[in-house]
């Protein structure tokens, strides 16, 4: 037992040794990545293709870069706009490591990338947003002032190794002083039109009632007119209708104009009448209708 325990440490050490010239002489590049191989100082070449590499032990270091797309956070900031209204923008930007060499020679880790970046975010935003105006950023406009700044910062970041592949904004509000002042300055305006809207449509209803009233009185008078002209028309025809009638029976019209008359009087009277029976006004009622001979069916 003793025997077999003996080369087990050296075994052991012999295992460290190996481990330490693997991890010496191999790398490994991951998906995500990409290498930078440098020869004691120098770059040597730029490893983009995942797996298993060699390198010589001692001699060459590997810088490992990131090959995703990767996100920066800047904060937010305020910026004096072209009509000299403040507005808070909190952009972000998104860039790739194209150039693993001019990288690491300019800027050798991703947290001074970022810092690098968002300077280079900040003085384009500032410089572009302080030639427009703000109805301009509420406009469709806006995506062409966006692009002009990423393409600034995009030129600018070129020579770094570095590849900006977007800029945008996450929020780009007023501030909440300015804010409140146009929310009242919109608040008036918005009363003032409805005041001139309220009394353009005051306008309008009297305009229309106007034109209502004399379309009325007229459309009344030539009502009242053509009543009148039928009224006419009717009257006349009634009188030659009873012309005709007293033109064939005499006598009878003369006896219905009488019934008429006793009709007409006795409405309104009380329940006793006093009349003297010899007054013309009781010939009729005592004589009755005229006699049947004299009418012209009798004749006939």
């Amino acid at each position: 037992m003793t025997r077999l325990l003996r080369p087990l440490p050296l075994l052991l050490a012999l295992a460290v040794v190996l481990l330490w010239l693997a991890s010496a002489l191999f790398y490994v590049v991951d998906e995500t990545q990409q290498a930078l191989v440098v020869r004691l100082g120098a770059p040597v070449r730029v490893v983009r293709e995942p797996g298993l590499r060699m390198k010589l032990p001692f001699v060459d270091s590997v810088l490992i870069y990131d090959a995703r797309l990767l996100p920066i956070e800047l904060p937010a900031e305020q910026v004096i706009l072209g009509d000299q209204k403040r507005l808070e923008v909190q952009p972000y930007a998104r860039y790739l490591i194209a150039s693993p060499l001019k990288f690491n020679q300019a800027l050798q880790t991703q947290e001074q990338a970022a810092d690098q970046i968002g300077q280079m975010v900040s003085s384009s935003l500032r410089r572009e947003l302080g030639r427009v105006a703000l109805p301009v950023l509420l406009s469709p406009q806006r995506s062409e002032v966006v692009a002009r700044i990423q393409r600034e910062v995009a030129e600018r970041a070129r020579p770094l190794g570095i590849e900006v592949t977007e800029v945008r904004f996450h929020r780009a509000d007023l501030p909440l002083e300015t804010s409140q002042a146009i929310y009242d300055r919109m608040k008036s305006e918005r009363q003032r039109e409805a005041k001139e809207l309220r009394a353009q449509g005051s306008e309008w209803a009297q305009q229309i009632e106007a034109r209502a009233d004399r379309d009325r009185t007229v459309i009344v008078s030539e009502a009242q007119k053509a009543a009148r002209i039928t009224r006419g028309e009717g009257d006349a025809e009634a009188s030659a209708i009873l012309n005709r009638a007293f033109a064939a029976d005499p006598p009878f019209y003369r006896y219905y104009r009488a019934l008429q008359t006793y009709r007409q009087a006795l409405a309104d009277a009380h329940a006793t009448v006093v009349l003297s029976p010899d007054m013309a006004f009781l010939h009729d009622l005592k004589a009755g209708p005229p006699a049947a001979a004299a009418t012209p069916s009798a004749r006939r």
